[in-house]
């Protein structure tokens, strides 16, 4: 079988090379506005209408309106641009498939979020700080002041390829884990709790993760009525989007001393602009999109691609699959 395969990504040198062998036996059609970045919508472009197959960020209505486009992989976790019921059902309706690259950032986010939980119970920024101070032996304060991840209890907010496997690098640790999600449907190591339960489980969480989408349902989820709920010096990670939290809210809270610190990864406005109140904020962390980021990404994501199309051609089973 021969597909025509649309492209609007923009790889490293190695990445491109993987993906023209790896497509060698169809015809690649390398859009001539290509997307550096996952993070900005792709631009409409003539030259889809005569793809089978679509890979990188194509505009949501050109993928709508190309009747004969049978699949669509993105390149990236998250799909807020596609995530809506007239897209959904307009794939559905016409038997077209749509997959995430979601298996490629979920390990270098969990690693990211676990590194940050371990980094502050170790009390490892401190200690780097008087590292670059003053220098100052703090032995007591240090150590007196470190905390083990062992018996605590964490809550994640969304529960897909990045929770599983943040659940799966923390259950040796021996922590009770608790996951909101619209499915309630049972999951290795980790309670799964219906939206209506949240306030309960936040009371009780040393960590809030918040793995969140973009959407209507998520926008300002983590508000100040929620955040009213976490129990006193819980510790706050955001490797979702940055639009699920409000920001003012969460400002209060730190400054509050109520929340016990927050790992910024997303927000609202990216870049974060350098006068923003986080940066200073009081044991507030900011990191610059990175959760997601690895030494090989395109080649990952590339080589995610060509996994899912040997199984396209052969109608089974795809990861990652959304529709």
């Amino acid at each position: 079988m021969s597909l025509t395969i649309w492209t609007n990504a923009k790889f490293n040198a190695a990445a491109t090379r993987l993906l023209g062998e790896g497509t060698a036996r169809h015809r690649l059609i390398v859009s001539q506005r290509a997307s550096s970045s996952v993070l900005v919508g792709g631009a409409p472009d003539p030259a889809l209408a005569s793809a089978d197959v679509a890979f990188g960020q194509p505009d949501a209505g050109d993928c709508l309106r190309c009747a004969q486009l049978r699949w669509v992989e993105v390149t990236s976790a998250g799909y807020e641009r596609y995530d809506n019921a007239a897209f959904r059902e307009g794939f559905r309706e016409r038997g077209s498939i749509f997959t995430t690259a979601s298996g490629v950032f979920a390990d270098p986010c969990a690693q990211h979020v676990l590194a940050m939980m371990l980094a502050l119970g170790r009390s490892l920024l401190a200690s780097h700080r008087d590292q670059l101070g003053d220098r100052a032996w703090n032995y007591q304060e240090r150590r007196y002041e470190n905390t083990l991840l062992t018996g605590q209890t964490a809550v994640l907010l969304g529960f897909g390829a990045i929770g599983r496997r943040l659940t799966e690098l923390l259950a040796p640790l021996g922590m009770k884990l608790y996951a909101v999600r619209r499915s309630v449907r049972s999951e290795p190591g980790v309670h799964i709790i219906p939206e209506e339960k949240i306030s309960g489980v936040l009371s009780l969480a040393d960590h809030v993760v918040n793995l969140l989408p973009d959407n209507e349902g998520t926008r300002n989820y983590v508000n100040a009525r929620r955040l009213a709920c976490f129990k006193p010096g819980a510790r706050f990670y955001n490797v979702g989007r940055g639009s699920t939290v409000d920001e003012k809210a969460l400002l209060a809270a730190l400054n509050s001393g109520r929340l016990g610190a927050a790992y910024l990864d997303v927000f609202e406005t990216e870049p974060l602009p350098p006068d923003h109140p986080l940066w200073s904020a009081p044991r507030c962390y900011v990191t610059p999109h990175t959760a997601g980021g690895r030494r090989d990404q395109d080649e990952a994501i590339v080589r995610h691609f060509l996994a899912n199309l040997a199984e396209f051609e052969r109608r089974q089973p795809m990861a990652d699959r959304i529709v």
